[in-house]
């Protein structure tokens, strides 16, 4: 015999053997609520500990290089308030009494460090002008070459001058152009007089770029070559198919194709724009010299240190830096705009 339930809000499970003892579920309950989501913050933190998990290694190599950058490029930017102040040797390191602009009006005001900026502006120009499309077309000429073991030793000469010291090409470059050099020898073996290169104003600059074109044009050649080796095989296809031949393959494809990393570097060089080298003019220049070869690197080296006028240096160093930044972000702003690729 059966024994008749009673109508509950309970949900029956299940009955016994014998139909006897159902067990009531519990009742009804309210719809799954999600669990909130984290914040942001939250988020943020987790995913910078899978990063330390992950990349820990990676960081800790790249902690030294930001622990240089802080101490040799950032910090020494508080001691730019000299330029402000009057500095005295022995006293305080921020000066000792707030001048104004009287170091900037002393520089506006001198001839000299216009003429000096004029080298400056000159020098650094025909370096950008000869030394920055050389590695291009060093770069698409060896792109060219099938045979891997010439391509391999053009390399390797192109580029060793870059492990040399800048003290050892300028002592190179004194030896090659000395009156017994190796450059007047050549000139009085076609009947020419010797020239003392390193004593005439008008040869110090075509001696400069012509270093410095040598010194570099190798080394920058690897990292074009590295973005050539990015250019879709399909595209030169493509275009052979279309009928251009190799100039116009060039001109079209690969150029194109590197114009990124052909950006990049270009901004880079502007912002050294004026930070001509100044190892190699202080060791290349001679006070006969100074009528083309003096830059402002050797300006403020002559009177920061040598006159111990810091504060003057310190303003002429500050004004540098701030035509370099303006170069960078106009140089940047117009890539961006006309090309299309910027630094950033």
């Amino acid at each position: 015999m059966t024994i008749p339930r009673e109508r509950t809000d309970a949900v029956l499970v299940a009955d016994g053997p014998d139909g006897v003892g159902a067990t009531p579920a519990a009742p009804p309950v309210d719809p799954v609520r999600r669990p909130p989501r984290p914040t942001r913050q939250k988020v943020a933190k987790v995913s910078w500990r899978l990063a330390l998990r992950r990349d820990g290694a990676l960081y800790a190599m790249a902690l030294l290089p930001l622990l240089f950058l802080l101490v040799f490029r950032y910090l020494p930017m508080v001691g730019n308030v000299i330029a402000f102040r009057r500095f005295r040797p022995g006293g305080s390191i921020f000066g000792e009494e707030w001048v104004g602009l009287r170091y900037v009006r002393m520089f506006i005001e001198d001839p000299t460090f216009w003429h000096v900026f004029a080298n400056t502006v000159i020098l650094g120009g025909l370096t950008l002008l000869v030394c920055f499309p050389l590695p291009i077309i060093l770069a698409l000429l060896l792109n060219e070459v099938r045979t891997k073991w010439f391509k391999g030793a053009i390399q390797s000469i192109s580029y060793l001058p870059h492990f040399l010291s800048v003290v050892i090409v300028a002592g190179m470059v004194m030896q090659l152009t000395s009156l017994q050099g190796t450059v007047n020898q050549i000139v009085e073996g076609f009947g020419g007089e010797a020239i003392p290169f390193l004593q005439r104003p008008e040869w110090f600059r075509a001696i400069y770029v012509g270093s410095e074109a040598w010194q570099t044009v190798g080394w920058g050649t690897i990292l074009y070559l590295a973005a050539l080796t990015t250019v879709d095989s399909s595209l030169y296809e493509a275009a052979r198919i279309d009928g251009a031949n190799r100039w116009r393959q060039t001109w079209h494809v690969t150029l194109p194709g590197i114009r990124p990393t052909m950006i990049t570097l270009l901004i880079l060089n502007i912002g050294l724009f004026l930070n001509v080298g100044f190892e190699k003019v202080l060791l290349l220049y001679t006070p006969l010299t100074y009528s083309t070869a003096d830059v402002i690197s050797t300006y403020l080296y002559r009177v920061g240190l040598v006159s111990n006028n810091l504060s003057y240096a310190a303003a002429i160093g500050l004004f540098q830096a701030v035509i370099g930044l303006v170069m960078v972000l106009s140089a940047n702003f117009i890539s961006r705009r006309v090309v299309g690729a910027s630094l950033w």
